[in-house]
């Protein structure tokens, strides 16, 4: 059985390198973004088994993203687990909780999300 690859897209090298020491510990393939524009060239040239998604990036952001790739029929069955740095219960900003539910992501977890939280979260969504 081949290695599932994860796509990790964030805007912070030193989270990256850290979710990705982690999922690599796993057993995972771990490929890198660090921005939206990246992600969907990245998901394009070669679809991962599932992307960690962060949601304030620059040019594009994570809800964009996350958007995209589930109104494509290509890439709708990707899980996709957001994360963000944004409280629950921001309601005023554009990166509101709420915004991620109603995108269709297959999670959502808060920043600082440890590497357990998001390993739990993308073996459940894969198995």
């Amino acid at each position: 059985m081949s290695k599932k690859r994860i796509l990790v897209v964030d805007d912070e090298p030193d989270f990256v390198a850290v979710v990705k020491a982690n999922l690599q510990h796993e057993g995972y393939d771990v490929e890198v973004a660090y921005n939206g524009v990246e992600a969907l060239e990245k998901v394009k040239a070669n679809p991962p088994d599932a992307i960690v998604l962060d949601v304030m990036m620059p040019e594009k952001d994570g809800y964009t993203v996350c958007s995209e790739l589930k109104h494509d029929d290509q890439y709708c069955d990707i899980p996709i687990v957001l994360l963000t740095a944004v409280a629950e219960n921001v309601t005023s900003s554009r990166y509101s909780h709420s915004s991620g539910i109603n995108l269709e992501a297959d999670d959502f977890l808060s920043k600082p999300a440890s590497p357990e939280e998001i390993l739990k979260s993308l073996k459940a969504l894969m198995d």
